[in-house]
């Protein structure tokens, strides 16, 4: 399964709040993709939503939100690779994140594919 790079408080977080759905989810094999490039958002207000809940708008702190208990990987762009050592207990790679075409949108799904071939 494949956690889009959205909003994790007002587009992911509802959706994992209906009953049954993070359960279903966390027993999936589950690799996410970072809505957080270089600290900052791709798109979005999900920056004010995460200061609002007290997680700071970083790859590895949205990772460490979601938790090892739903993420069995996570992507990150290739600008934040110093921050997978702050990842604990998911299995992790830094690739180039930015989707601006068909194909980097296309190269971010294999390399979400790689990923979750290797857990």
């Amino acid at each position: 399964m494949l956690l889009a790079p959205s909003n994790p408080v007002v587009s992911i977080g509802p959706i994992l709040e209906i009953p049954g759905i993070r359960a279903a989810v966390s027993a999936a094999r589950v690799v996410g993709v970072s809505p957080i490039i270089n600290g900052s958002v791709v798109r979005g207000m999900a920056d004010a939503c995460l200061t609002a809940i007290g997680i700071a708008t970083a790859a590895d702190a949205v990772a460490m939100h979601y938790g090892a208990s739903l993420l069995d990987g996570w992507l990150v762009d290739s600008s934040d690779a110093s921050l997978l050592r702050n990842i604990e207990g998911i299995r992790t790679a830094a690739v180039p994140l930015w989707m601006r075409d068909p194909a980097s949108s296309a190269q971010v799904a294999g390399d979400a594919l790689a990923l979750a071939e290797q857990l």
